[in-house]
């Protein structure tokens, strides 16, 4: 008898922490980052699942001599939204399970 009323309470815990994944994953969807890049001449938005929002660039940052330059900058504000987007998931992600990894979800 220990044993079900063990299985179902690991059940229950696994069914809770379902839900409330389920509302994190629609929280993350409403939150935006930003990476800001060349002292915020470029500036790029990102929401919680790391899809791209927003893009705005400085038109005084853009060098056509040098586009490269531009491309890296874009890059960089990119990359920092994502990892901000990403480091918020994983924290938020840690309270629900804590600490427990799960693969695949974030």
């Amino acid at each position: 008898m220990a044993k079900s009323n063990t299985t179902s309470n690991i059940m229950l815990q696994a069914r809770r922490m379902q839900s409330q994944i389920k509302n994190l994953q629609e929280q993350l969807n409403e939150r935006d980052f930003e990476g800001v890049a060349g002292g915020g001449l470029v500036r790029v938005v990102v929401d919680g699942r790391q899809k791209v929002k927003q893009v705005r660039i400085d038109t005084s940052a853009f060098n056509p001599e040098d586009p490269d330059e531009m491309a890296d900058l874009v890059m960089a504000a990119v990359n920092m939204a994502i990892t901000a987007s990403q480091e918020n998931s994983q924290s938020e992600m840690k309270k629900i399970t804590g600490g427990i990894s799960l693969p695949g979800l974030f």
